[in-house]
């Protein structure tokens, strides 16, 4: 029987530990961090399925501490494994495990490595991506690959819907291939740094949308930050406005650029600076709806944007 220690947390390593755990191998220790009560907490919780399975697990967001890498050591593991556990591993853990060290991604490496790669993927306007098992290196997401399993974005897809899908695909993707691994026998495919996309960490405040863009840019932006994230917003002379759903119409409207306006067919529509037509399916201004109704109410059917 393989043995195995495991840093994990959100769907992703609820989904990937239960694996493991389906496959027969000893999980002699778990790591994961705690619930963070400013954080919107929408995923399910690994601290809840070790207490479910009695997994010996603790919790730890200082990957640093001697006493942390002590015990991980004294697990003498075969493997480690690390399913989107949020703090980045260095050397001296990957040479715990005796038959190696292997990262959970959520993405299609080399493409979007580095954080919140499901968000950069439907920012950036990506029409596919899923899940790459890899080796691990000191240099996040870099090593070879041992498997990979793809998800379409479709064009009107958020960014928790894509995460979905990538939750699946990535138990799809340990699943097929642990038997290998486990056997020594799984392939491990060098990456091509050449075709290697890297973005860091997002923050709310990168939200703003810059209406000079184009209708498509933003729409992608509404849709890789609405729900269950903080959103995409705009500052207005009249407050706060924020964008949870839109999308891109096809058919060109003369319509003033920098103004969301009420149309012909009762929408809430407008042409940004960059080009295009967005509809606005759902937005807040000051937390409260703005709709067509609203629009009409108190701006006369039409309000200024920030170009």
């Amino acid at each position: 029987m393989s043995s195995a220690i495991v840093f994990a947390y959100h769907n992703v390593g609820v989904r990937c530990l239960k694996v493991l755990m389906a496959a027969g191998v000893d999980i002699r220790l778990v790591v994961t961090h705690k619930a963070d009560p400013n954080e919107n907490i929408w995923f399910q919780s690994v601290e809840q399925v070790c207490v479910d399975y009695d997994l010996p697990h603790l919790i730890a967001e200082d990957v640093s501490l001697p006493v942390l890498q002590e015990k991980a050591a004294a697990c003498t593991p075969d493997f480690l494994f690390s399913f989107y556990y949020r703090n980045m591993l260095g050397a001296d853990f990957l040479a715990i495990p005796a038959k190696g060290a292997y990262n959970m991604h959520g993405s299609l490496l080399p493409a979007f490595r580095g954080r919140a790669p499901v968000n950069w993927a439907v920012l950036k306007g990506a029409t596919e991506t899923g899940a790459s098992l890899h080796a691990m290196e000191v240099k996040p997401d870099k090593g070879a690959v041992v498997a990979q399993v793809p998800v379409p974005i479709l064009p009107d897809d958020t960014a928790a819907e894509v995460f979905d899908k990538v939750a699946v695909a990535a138990e799809l993707c340990l699943h097929g291939v642990l038997p290998a691994l486990l056997a020594g026998k799984a392939p491990h495919v060098e990456q091509d740094h050449t075709k290697a996309s890297y973005y860091g960490r997002r923050t709310p405040a990168d939200g703003a949308v810059n209406w000079s863009d184009n209708a498509q840019t933003i729409h992608n932006m509404v849709r890789a930050l609405t729900h269950p994230y903080p959103g995409a917003f705009t500052d207005t002379v009249h407050g706060k406005l924020f964008l949870w759903r839109t999308r891109v119409l096809t058919q060109t409207m003369n319509i003033k650029p920098g103004v969301m306006q009420v149309d012909a067919m009762h929408r809430v529509v407008c042409n940004p600076g960059g080009g295009g037509t967005l509809q606005v399916l759902n937005a807040q201004l000051n937390g409260e709806t703005l709709d067509a109704a609203a629009l009409m109410a108190r701006f006369q059917g039409s309000l200024k944007l920030p170009l």
